[in-house]
């Protein structure tokens, strides 16, 4: 070929070309896939946070059951989120090596066998040690389910898909902290988680009968090297690293007041049924309305000033809260939890924005620090509650927001810095 017939070539797209562009079988909306796609997304996502969540709803129960104090009973729920945290970077790795759906499968039918055991266990370290190992099978879902969407789905359809599956995960958590409450109330803690596994295990069947075939993975090998430099880049970026502590930070608050709620409205001044308490997770459904107005909170205010505003919100539930009454308890709480899903949103979205390579693993990293938050909010915060009640497990979340806000001040002084050493040049 002549270099005038490769100028042509090149600019001029030839039928196979043209035909191959035609031909995107991504899935868009109204075809079958599509909508199977979106279903078994929204089915996984219910499975991952009903079983991720289970015991957070029913801790009161375990303590008086097993004779455990909250910080001891709240192991229960930290060690799931710890496990998860462990597992997500694994996950990620063998997803790129043997395929999203494998993995996604692999992970929720784990996820559901370990579930099945929970209600047999004997003691508290069975349980703790049994929920682990859980956590660290659920890591394949939220590792690997946006990476199968954005490569199945047509980016037409992208943005609507992901809602469905975060709609899933939002309606998961609830019903799995309500579900368990629920039926530990009535009937005990076994009974509680035995009613997540059958849940869990429905959820899961769904996604496996409804996932279509990935049609545009390519695996890749797994390079343990390779992905430790990534993942050292990243660590080294102040930026992602404020970003990384301050979904930490708000995971904490979320923690230690969701570990202890429940414990608090059941007692002195409240005194109110462990069926009425486990309702108190209903709230959860706050966070829905707030992830979806924080976009134009954000087009308005930037992302820092997105973030002072969370981190005011937070605040001042946990300062409401210290009140004894039940409804400035109930509006401390609602507050708590719109301002924690304002935060993880603009710093997750932030994080996404920031990263200029290795944005999967930029991403792990802040659900690990995102996760490993939880866990270390919910036990600081039960102990606390346990030594000193309610003003306690406040105090744990309005250091954490304290720290926040010191970490968002910082990244404001630096770009004030930045903007005048620009303006000097």
């Amino acid at each position: 070929m002549q270099p005038s017939d490769t100028r042509a070539s090149a600019a001029t797209p030839d039928a196979s070309t043209e035909h191959t562009l035609d031909r995107d079988d991504r899935h868009r909306p109204g075809g079958r896939g599509f909508r199977r796609a979106n279903l078994a997304l929204f089915a996984a996502g219910v499975a991952t946070f009903v079983l991720l969540y289970s015991t957070q709803g029913l801790l009161p129960v375990l303590s008086a059951d097993l004779d455990l104090t909250p910080g001891q009973a709240s192991w229960t729920a930290s060690a799931a989120t710890l496990g998860l945290a462990l597992g997500l970077l694994p996950a990620s790795a063998l997803a790129d090596r043997y395929g999203r759906t494998a993995v996604m499968t692999a992970s929720v039918l784990a996820a559901c066998a370990l579930a099945v055991a929970l209600p047999f266990a004997p003691d508290l370290t069975t349980l703790v040690v049994l929920r682990v190992l859980q956590g660290a099978a659920l890591a394949g879902l939220p590792a690997t389910a946006m990476a199968y969407l954005a490569e199945e789905v047509h980016p037409s359809a992208l943005a609507s898909a992901m809602g469905l599956y975060v709609a899933g995960n939002s309606i998961g958590g609830m019903g799995g902290r309500l579900i368990s409450g629920w039926t530990a109330a009535a009937l005990g803690w076994r009974w509680g988680l035995a009613a997540s596994a059958a849940l869990a295990l429905l959820a899961a069947l769904a996604f496996r009968l409804l996932i279509p075939a990935a049609r545009h993975f390519t695996p890749a090998p797994v390079d343990p090297r390779a992905l430790a430099r990534t993942v050292g880049r990243h660590l080294r970026n102040p930026l992602l690293v404020r970003l990384y502590a301050l979904g930490m930070l708000f995971m904490a608050v979320f923690g230690a007041v969701y570990n202890t709620v429940g414990y608090r409205l059941i007692a002195a001044p409240f005194h109110l049924p462990e069926s009425i308490a486990a309702s108190i997770f209903v709230v959860y459904l706050v966070g829905t309305g707030t992830s979806a107005a924080v976009g134009r909170l954000s087009a308005r205010l930037g992302r820092r000033g997105t973030l002072y505003v969370a981190v005011g919100v937070t605040a001042a539930g946990l300062l409401l809260s210290l009140a004894d009454s039940l409804v400035c308890a109930l509006l401390g709480l609602v507050l708590i939890t719109a301002g924690f899903f304002a935060g993880h949103t603009t710093a997750s979205a932030a994080v996404g924005r920031t990263a200029t390579e290795g944005r999967a693993q930029a991403s792990a990293l802040y659900l690990i620090a995102y996760y490993l938050g939880n866990s270390l909010g919910g036990t600081l915060g039960a102990d606390a509650y346990h030594s000193t009640g309610w003003p306690g497990a406040a105090t744990v979340g309005l250091t954490a927001m304290t720290l926040a806000a010191a970490t968002t001040l910082h990244a404001t002084h630096q770009a004030r810095t930045t903007r005048r050493a620009v303006a000097d040049a």
